[in-house]
Order: structure tokens, then sequence, then C-alpha cells
């Protein structure tokens, strides 16, 4: 098996020499190719690239801006491997990730599958907040955690992998974004190919990212899933309701305080106590233990608005997903 890594890039040089130094220190003794795509970046990546050609075997591409999805197709069709992982660029991969893959793949081959992701110790506060919030068992994010106890897991495309026929059978990932991962997932299933989630295979996901890009980012996550909905409908999940649920009971609760009835707003400030605990705990700081309570509470409000106003949008509406949000959509 000869695993091809597919990384698309978009003005992160600084992400990518993580990565690929993370990449030159691994423990698998087998060889393997690393493709980047450099998606239309004005800040690009070349030179990062060129200090690591010869520990690693490495090839450079630079294309015009397409979105994540067709970076990725564009790797996958010039990569020489038959077995791809892709990992998005503010990743770093611990030195026996590919050993893991490998064996994983040589006790139950499957044509897709996702990895959870972690955060390191040297990340930030507010990195390591964000983390907590999309992977705990408390929020929406367990799946990404590697705690989804599902026979149809559905991989993320910051850690996932991808066999050369799998690819072939579907084209790769479509134009939307995000979204386009559970996208290709669900057109695989209905291909007949199956996915898997490899739970030790982790990596560390560190999101360059601020209080406002994730509160935008989670809300996009909300408006891409009833698109998803709407042309899956088999593979509806009322959990994907929970956040908008979760909104509109909190805007419900503070009503009724001029009713004098407050003990629904105390279940909410209950929930949050224990976030703060739970993420103080784990990870062993009253501080990431606050910023987690403003992670939870921007993923839950961001993710339940955004979901409430795609659905409003798709489904009372009846508007077309490209003309309600072109935002999610890139030309190829």
């Amino acid at each position: 098996m000869y695993f091809s890594i597919i990384i698309p890039v978009y003005n992160r040089p600084e992400e990518i020499e993580e990565l690929l130094k993370s990449l030159s220190v691994t423990d698998y003794n087998n060889k393997f190719e690393v493709v980047i795509i450099e998606d239309g970046s004005s800040e690009t990546c070349e030179h990062i690239v060129q200090k690591y050609e010869g520990e690693l075997n490495i090839s450079y591409y630079l294309k015009y801006n397409s979105g994540p999805g067709d970076s990725r197709n564009f790797g996958m069709n010039l990569a020489k491997g038959d077995y791809f992982i892709i990992f998005d660029s503010d990743c770093i991969i611990p030195p026996n990730y590919l050993s893991i893959v490998e064996k994983e793949l040589e006790q139950n081959y499957i044509d897709c599958f996702g990895g959870p992701d972690k955060a390191l110790d040297t990340f930030s506060p507010i990195q390591k907040a964000i983390n907590f919030a999309m992977t705990s068992f408390l929020t929406t994010g367990g799946s990404r955690g590697g705690s989804e106890k599902i026979t149809k897991f559905q991989p993320r495309s910051f850690n996932m992998g991808l066999s050369k026929k799998a690819f072939e059978a579907s084209n790769g990932f479509g134009n939307i974004h995000p979204g386009e991962d559970p996208d290709l997932t669900i057109r695989l299933w209905n291909l007949g190919f199956e996915t898997k989630l490899f739970s030790k295979a982790f990596v560390y996901h560190k999101r360059r990212i601020d209080w406002e890009k994730f509160s935008t980012q989670v809300n996009k996550f909300g408006k891409a899933r009833p698109i998803l909905n709407s042309w899956y409908p088999k593979y509806q999940k009322a959990t994907y309701f929970f956040p908008s649920i979760f909104c509109i009971g909190f805007i419900f609760s503070i009503a009724l305080l001029f009713f004098v009835i407050d003990w629904p707003l105390k279940l909410y400030f209950f929930y949050f106590f224990i976030v703060f605990v739970t993420s103080t705990l784990q990870n062993r700081s009253i501080l990431v233990g606050y910023f987690s309570v403003i992670a939870v509470w921007k993923q839950f409000f961001g993710y339940g608005f955004g979901f409430l106003e795609s659905f409003v949008k798709l489904n009372i509406l009846k508007m077309k997903p490209q003309l309600a949000f072109p935002e999610l959509f890139f030309k190829p």
C-alpha cells in the first residue's frame, strides 16, 4: 500500500512548516509521498516546501482558488498512491500516525476512514478551549473527539483517508464548503462503500482562529447541515436539531423570568458550570475552563442559529441552496 498525503493550503505557510516538520520525523518505514496544493494563495508556501524536499518525497502545485474540496481532488488526481490521506494545513501529525493507519487497514480494510483530533500542551488556552468544544462528549463535537459510536461514521476532512478506488467512483469532494466531507461520505455510502472511525489515528489540530472566526465557522456548519439534509433526507438525524433547540430553549428561559420562573435558566447555568469544571480538570487550567464556556456558547449559538436560518430558507421559503447561501459554494 502506497500512501499519498494530500494537503490543501491557503495563505498559511507557517502551518505547512509545522505539518511537514511533524511528517519528517515519522516512525513509518515504508515510502509515501506528500502532495501540497496551493489554493490560489497570495502568501505562498513554496519556500517552505523546498526546505523539506531532501527529507520527504514531496510535490508542490499552485492553482487558482477553488476551495479546499476541489484542491483535494486536484491533488488526488495527480497523486501516485493507491490510498490518499487528507490533512488540513493546521494539523500536526504524531510520529506513529501512518503506522497506526497501515495496521488498521491491514487488519480490517476500509475504503474511507476518519480520525479524531487532540490538543498539544503547547497550544494556546483559546486553541485548547475550541478543541474542547469541538471534541467533548458534552457538546455536539463528540464525533470529532473519537467518541461517536455509530455504524456509519462520517469522517472529517481535516483527518481522513480515502482509497483511490473510492475517489474514482465518487469523483471526490463537491463544491460546498463547509459540508464537503459529509457530502462525500454519504455519496460513498450510496455507492456501496463503508466508512469507519480509526480512534487511535488522531492528529493535533492547531486551529489558528479567533472568537469571531470561530463563530463564523460554526455558523457555516449550521447552515450547511439543512442543505445536506435536503440532498440526503435518508440520513437526517434528530441530533442535528439539538443546537437550535438549545438556542430556542435559552430564549424561552429568559422570557420565563418575566413570570418569575427561573428553573429553566438555572439548568443552562448548571450545564455551563459542568462544561467549566470538566474542561478545567481535563486541561488542568481554570483559564482554559473559562474559555471553554465561551467556546461552547459560541458553538451552540453559532451553529444553532445558522441551522435555523438555513432550515427556514430551504424548507419554508423553498429557496435553492446556491441562491440562499452563495458563500457556501465554490466555483470549480
